[in-house]
């Protein structure tokens, strides 16, 4: 028999709290690593990605000077949601080769991640982007709304703020430059070595490789921040979503300096979607501690992102994970071949509670 999609569209009871507890959190069976590819499409141009799990695909996309491994922690978590994770890195970034001239703008590095999907075999996802990746799937989102199952847009590039921003950043270069320091001092920040230095290991052993990829190759930053001066405001994609009716969730860190809070009220405003409002965090919090968002996610599960999910499966009468595979995956899609075994090691992870709290409006 296959496996029933209980777990799939809404969290189990042996789940991790879905909001921040003091209690010890429980013992939990790790899951598989992800796997790291180099994609090749059809064209030739070659995409980094990592995948791991089975289920509703959810597509994450990282944000500038990042690359999807970065968020593996993260991403460990949500495979125990009942997600098949594909973390694909943006052009110019991690193992994706660059645009050519560097892409004039982000609807290029947005058409260039749909072409990614496609060619993966996956027919619907759900997506979620942190900063400019939240940029890149909001516009996936918009363009093609019959694919998205639902978007998660987190500490992400749009809304009326931040395009006023962009506005000044073309007449003033030097403040974007300025911007992308912040960026870096914020990521540098995140690592915990003084409140946490188990954790501080770990995520500087993920960050090592994209720094020195950065300082070999520090001309590959300059497409993407042209880019974001070149761009169009966001406004009529946030509009779409809304017309479209896009489930979307702006999840937004309170005390971001690099994308202000504001910009994150209005942009789901504008795409009639839920904010979630994370205390006293900054840009990059699902660096600093792997445990809040998944336990955002799974509160979510229990509302909108679960009734989005089960209303697909549902409606094409998807009752187990094998019937989910061929409704959301193309016949032989290179995706499920990409993707490791779904067995779990006799090895035990002790994941803590989340250290951030959090606000669904």
């Amino acid at each position: 028999m296959g496996r029933t999609l209980d777990a799939v569209a809404q969290p189990s009871p042996h789940e991790p709290l879905p909001a921040p507890s003091d209690a010890p959190a429980p013992a939990v069976a790790a899951v598989p690593r992800l796997a790291r590819h180099t994609f090749t499409l059809a064209d030739g141009h070659k995409v980094g990605l990592a995948v791991a799990g089975r289920g509703v695909p959810l597509v994450v996309v990282h944000g500038y000077t990042a690359e999807g491994f970065l968020y593996a922690q993260t991403l460990h978590r949500l495979v125990r949601k009942g997600f098949k994770v594909i973390a694909i890195d943006m052009a110019g970034h991690g193992g994706t080769q660059g645009l050519p001239g560097g892409g004039a703008r982000l609807g290029d590095y947005a058409r260039l991640m749909g072409r990614c999907i496609d060619e993966l075999g996956i027919r619907k996802a759900v997506t979620a982007g942190h900063s400019m990746g939240g940029r890149v799937v909001a516009q996936l989102a918009a363009l093609e709304p019959d694919r998205t199952i639902a978007t998660l847009l987190i500490d992400a590039i749009v809304g009326d703020q931040w395009d006023w921003m962009v506005r000044f950043f073309r007449l003033a270069p030097p403040l974007l430059a300025m911007e992308g320091a912040a960026l870096l001092v914020d990521t540098l920040a995140t690592v915990p070595l003084a409140t946490d230095p188990g954790q501080a290991r770990k995520l500087g052993r993920l960050l090592t490789p994209t720094l020195v990829g950065h300082a070999l190759q520090p001309w590959r930053l300059i497409g993407p921040a042209a880019s974001i001066l070149r761009t169009r405001g966001s406004a009529g994609l946030l509009d779409a979503l809304a017309a479209n009716e896009v489930p979307t969730f702006v999840i937004h860190g309170e005390l971001d300096l690099v994308v202000p809070v504001c910009t994150a009220r209005s942009a789901a405003t504008r795409a009639n979607g839920q904010l979630v409002t994370v205390k006293r965090a900054a840009h990059s919090w699902l660096l600093r501690d792997p445990e809040t968002l998944p336990a955002i996610v799974s509160q979510l599960l229990e509302g909108r992102l679960g009734e989005a999910i089960r209303s697909h499966l549902q409606t094409a009468g998807a009752e187990t994970v094998e019937e989910l595979e061929e409704l959301l995956y193309a016949p032989d899609a290179p995706i499920l071949a990409l993707t490791p075994d779904h067995t779990y090691s006799s090895e035990t992870a002790l994941h803590r509670p989340p250290k951030y709290e959090w606000t669904i409006h």
